[in-house]
Parts: C-alpha cells; structure tokens; sequence
C-alpha cells in the first residue's frame, strides 16, 4: 500500500481554528481538514507545509511547533501526518483550493465531519 508523508496546518485566530472542506471531486470530498497536503521529494516537512499554505489559502505561515502526529491507514493509502502549530506572517486565507474554509472553536468540532486521520488530533484539541 501507498504511503504517504502529509503535512498540515493548526492555525489559531484567538479561540478559533481554521478548519478547511475538501472539494467535492477530491478524495474524501466534502469532508474537513487542517490545511496542508503531501510533502514533495527534497523538501523538509516545514518547507512542505509553507508551499501548501501558499497555494491552497495564498497565505505565508511560520510552522513553529509540532502539535499532533498521527498514522491513518484509508483503504487507498497510509497517512502519515504530522500537525504544525502555525502563525501566519502575512496575507488572509483564501478558497482557492477547498469548497469552504471556517475559523471554529475546539467545542464546535462536533458539527463538522472531518477526515478520519484528524479523529485523534479532534480529541486532543476538544481537551485545549
């Protein structure tokens, strides 16, 4: 089985996290997530994680520490992610890659269906 190396984001905005939806047409479509992606051949996870911000919300973040790493094997693939805290240096997240994006509170975690790889990271965050 495929395994891949998946970074992401945990970005706060006071007591508030940014949360972003999958497209439709992607794998696990519709469902919730922390922005982030694959980590390219050559790159540091760190490097990963700054390129993805970039291309998916156009925003520059600075990964500071790691929050939450997790393995999650999907029928299709093994997941191996890893979860950076992030501030964001400049710009204001932006739709370009996911069908919506909401900042949310660790207790509003309930409301909303996220992938099964960020289950744990949820349990961790609701305890904040």
């Amino acid at each position: 089985m495929k395994r891949l190396e998946v970074v992401a984001a945990l970005i706060w905005r006071g007591e508030k996290f940014l949360a972003c939806r999958r497209p439709a047409n992607k794998a696990r479509g519709l469902l919730w997530e922390f922005v982030g992606g694959k980590v390219e051949r050559g790159e540091t996870k760190e490097e990963a994680l700054v390129r993805e911000c970039r291309e998916e919300m156009n925003i520059i973040v600075s990964p500071q520490n790691i929050f939450a790493e997790v393995t999650h094997e999907y029928p299709d693939v093994t997941v191996h992610l890893t979860l950076f805290e992030c501030t964001i240096l400049a710009g204001e997240p932006q739709k370009l890659e996911h069908s919506d994006i909401r900042w949310i509170t660790p207790a509003e975690i309930p409301q909303y269906e996220f992938c099964p790889a960020d289950k744990e990271i949820l349990e961790k965050l609701s305890q904040l």
